[in-house]
């Protein structure tokens, strides 16, 4: 029997008079690759931003890992052990590779305010722990070699992979990526899902959106699609393929 890690029920999202979200529902279990498809306005990024705490459902029941996470604030669902990237990429532009990921690590670090101004050695030595743990993430996604680079002067695809970097830094459970392979080259792109299963078969749950619809089928192990804000299709990738839902939002009625 599979290992639930997440699962939502009943999700809604309202802005105003639009119903983003309709009835939602996802279980998505540990170590698997779960991809979120859907023509453009479907409402991925909206339950991304709801799974992620940026907005608030209106209705719906979301547990992770054994903790309620419905209506609960980013930090508290960072916390909890749900790591994103963004579409858009937010880094901090001024900052050395290194240092974004570094960034990454607050929400696991102990020492307040007080310890960084007194530099007391529990602190200093918390500080390398930071420092090292970091190295060891560019590494792991490939990119070490900018490690003292400042973030806005990385290639696309560099900058796409330290967003990654500074994610796993949190230390998640679940690592909710929203269109990373977008603006890539085939190559890049091969080179990103070869990471994702990387970090995968390292224990780490992957959420994943992507307009890259062969991409998602040759690496998902299973996929949901959205259209409207509701949930038409979810099972392997080939019953999705398959499912006459599916042909219809991509391709219109006529296709079905």
């Amino acid at each position: 029997m599979a290992d639930v890690l997440l699962k939502i029920e009943g999700i809604h999202k309202r802005f105003g008079g639009l119903h983003a979200l309709s009835d939602v529902g996802l279980t998505i279990n540990k170590g698997e690759i779960y991809g979120l498809i859907g023509p453009n306005g479907a409402g991925k990024t909206t339950l991304f931003n709801v799974l992620t705490g940026l907005y608030v459902p209106d209705e719906g029941r979301f547990e992770f890992a054994g903790h309620n996470l419905f209506q609960q604030k980013p930090h508290v669902v960072v916390a909890a052990g749900i790591a994103r990237t963004f579409q858009n990429i937010r880094l901090f532009a001024e900052m050395t590779a290194l240092e974004n990921v570094m960034v990454g690590r607050h929400i696991r670090s102990k020492a307040g305010a007080l310890g960084a101004v007194l530099r007391d050695p529990g602190t200093m030595a918390e500080e390398r722990s930071i420092e090292a743990k970091a190295w060891e993430l560019l590494e792991y996604v490939g990119i070490a070699d900018v490690a003292h680079e400042r973030a806005r002067n990385l290639s696309y695809g560099h900058q796409r992979r330290l967003e990654i970097a500074r994610a796993l830094a949190t230390e998640p459970k679940l690592l909710a990526l929203d269109e990373p392979a977008a603006g890539m080259n085939p190559r890049e792109t091969e080179e990103l899902k070869q990471l994702m299963s990387k970090i995968r078969d390292g224990g780490v749950t992957v959420l994943l959106i992507e307009h890259d619809v062969k991409l998602m089928m040759g690496l998902c192990d299973r996929i949901a699609v959205l259209d409207y804000g509701k949930k038409i299709a979810e099972g392997v990738p080939e019953e999705v393929r398959k499912n006459p839902k599916v042909i219809e939002a991509y391709l219109g009625a006529a296709h079905a």
